[in-house]
């Protein structure tokens, strides 16, 4: 039971790390229709700007946090404008090819300025220890991780289905010409979906540093394991991502914690089984 106990925390917590970060790329994959493999870049940048706000400017966690949310922003606001813009609409490989090396330019860019060596981000005290629940002790930082995992579910699942941006989203992506002789700035909606895009990015990537820790080539990878989370879950359906994480999450986690030898064996055995039965991904939208 305690084994059992174990895994389904673990999963849990890391599913969750893996939604934060991911829903991301769901969100510009499925609504804004760009295939951003340096989605994972941009985790990265705000596991390293934590990890240099916390540790070398002695920082508490929380200002850390929210600088490697709000820099990440501000260094992808003009990526957006300058080289993304040119790629809305673009075919899929031509989307492809400029973020993968989007991707090695910013992997290149963070190991000259911050290092090519691993970054951690200390937790303050309130999440270094565990909960004690009577039957089972649970780390704090699990549990944190899991809270956030459900906090940006929420909200995101509220901003693109109850607010205005959310409509202003959604009628650019079913029609772009029409949004836009209607009113709407399809420009800034897309700059704004692309901003919260990656600040999520970035908050994943720092929430998640004690289970996928920040290194030289994080971007690289987990490139393929971001992509996978919103293939199977459906591109840009936020409860399709979350059951997709929690289900690979939880396969992952038992493989490995009952056949480390297998690697991650099971975890794409699953994505192939479900990508069989579900081409367009558990909660996939037809392409429009």
């Amino acid at each position: 039971m305690q084994t059992v106990l174990s895994i389904a925390i673990d999963a849990l917590a890391y599913g969750m790390v893996l939604f934060v970060i991911s829903i991301g790329l769901s969100v510009t994959m499925g609504l804004m229709r760009v295939v951003n493999l340096a989605h994972g870049a941009f985790a990265m940048i705000g596991g390293y700007i934590a990890s240099y706000a916390a540790r070398d400017l002695g920082l508490a966690y929380g200002f850390a946090v929210l600088l490697a949310v709000f820099g990440t922003i501000i260094i992808a606001v003009p990526i957006e404008r300058l080289l993304y813009r040119r790629i809305y609409g673009a075919p899929e490989l031509t989307q492809v090819l400029m973020t993968i090396g989007i991707t090695f330019c910013i992997i290149g860019i963070a190991n000259y300025v911050f290092g090519p060596t691993l970054k951690t981000v200390p937790l303050p005290g309130e999440l270094q220890g565990s909960v004690d629940l009577g039957f089972r002790a649970i780390a704090t930082h699990r549990i944190f991780a899991i809270v956030c995992g459900l906090v940006v579910a929420a909200g995101l699942w509220y901003a693109i289905e109850k607010t205005a941006i959310g409509v202003k989203l959604r009628a650019s992506v079913d029609n772009a010409a029409m949004a836009a002789a209607l009113g709407v700035r399809t420009e800034i909606v897309y700059a704004v979906s692309f901003a919260v895009a990656v600040g999520l990015a970035a908050f994943g990537g720092v929430v998640g540093a004690e289970l996928l820790p920040v290194e030289p080539y994080y971007a690289l990878r987990y490139m393929v394991t971001f992509l996978v989370v919103v293939s199977v879950g459906g591109a840009g359906s936020i409860p399709g991502a979350l059951v997709a994480c929690l289900l690979l999450g939880a396969i992952d986690t038992t493989g490995r914690y009952l056949m480390p030898e297998f690697g991650e064996f099971f975890f794409y055995l699953a994505v192939i089984a479900i990508i069989c039965v579900f081409p367009r991904g558990l909660a996939g939208r037809a392409k429009g």
